[in-house]
């Protein structure tokens, strides 16, 4: 997997290190117990993303070297500081950079996870026999790149996350740059529609709902270039702990959020760098 690349790993340690804020130090002795290295603790919140163990159990994969609760703190430490959604918008900022986005075709779609646990932003999930889930919709351009996303329960309608996910890529300044959005029949409704165009984004290519009393034989409508963002919902939901997430707060799972994208976008970039190299592949 790209998280579990050590050449991955080194290329996204190496700019959240940078952006660790530096300790303060609180003994007036200066003799408490040495401080775990945030090398360290970077390798056991990453392992649980992949994963999806608990805390107890990355403790023990990493022979106890750091606790379940240095792992948590340090975590919310970089939550507070906004490590992880710097390291998102940096990691997009290098890949428009180097290789560009391509906003001439933008897809976005909602995905339904588990969240056994409950907790914020969860809900009883519609197609998981009324299990506890959460679900994220992410817009992506025409390589899968994620350009935002919005996260709720499972339970809420992908029409209520389309303005906020929107919002996310408003605030990164990409709205402006769409060319066309594609979406699936669940926003064919004319406030849909009318709510898009006021946000400037007329060029619209929406499946169309099935009425009722139409022709029920006439052939599907083609999935078109909506496979774009499947394909990205499938890339995060290999990661176990998005997968089936057992935290019970929203900023720990946009955190999360923010860590894979920054993964992938890294593993992408490696795979252009060694394009034309015949002795090199994409990274697994």
């Amino acid at each position: 997997m790209h998280a579990l690349d050590p050449e991955v790993v080194d290329v996204v340690w190496e700019t959240i290190e940078s952006m660790i804020p530096r300790p303060a130090e609180t003994h007036p002795l200066g003799c408490h117990r040495p401080r775990i290295s945030d090398r360290l603790c970077f390798w056991g919140i990453l392992v649980r993303l992949v994963i999806g163990a608990s805390w107890v159990t990355v403790e023990a994969i990493l022979d106890r070297r750091v606790s379940d609760t240095t792992l948590r703190s340090r975590r919310d430490e970089w939550i507070t500081a906004g490590v992880f959604d710097e390291l998102r918008d940096h990691a997009l900022e290098a890949y428009d950079r180097i290789i560009g986005l391509d906003l001439s075709e933008v897809a976005i779609d909602g995905s339904l996870h588990k969240a056994p646990c409950g907790g914020e932003g969860t809900g009883k999930s519609p197609v998981d026999r009324a299990k506890l889930g959460w679900k994220w919709s992410v817009a992506v351009d025409a390589n899968g790149i994620a350009l935002g996303w919005a996260i709720d329960g499972a339970n809420r309608n992908d029409l209520k996350l389309l303005e906020p996910t929107l919002a996310d890529v408003a605030r990164v300044g990409l709205l402006g740059e769409i060319g066309t959005l594609h979406l699936d029949r669940g926003y064919d409704y004319p406030k849909t529609r009318a709510q898009l165009t006021t946000l400037g984004l007329d060029d619209l290519s929406i499946q169309r709902r099935t009425r009722r009393g139409s022709d029920q034989s006439k052939p599907p409508m083609r999935l078109g270039l909506r496979w774009v963002v499947e394909g990205t919902n499938s890339w995060l939901s290999n990661y176990g702990q998005l997968r089936r997430n057992t935290d019970r707060r929203t900023r720990h799972r946009h955190a999360q959020l923010c860590l894979v994208a920054a993964i992938l976008i890294t593993a992408k970039l490696i795979d252009w760098r060694d394009r034309w190299s015949p002795h090199s592949g994409p990274i697994r």
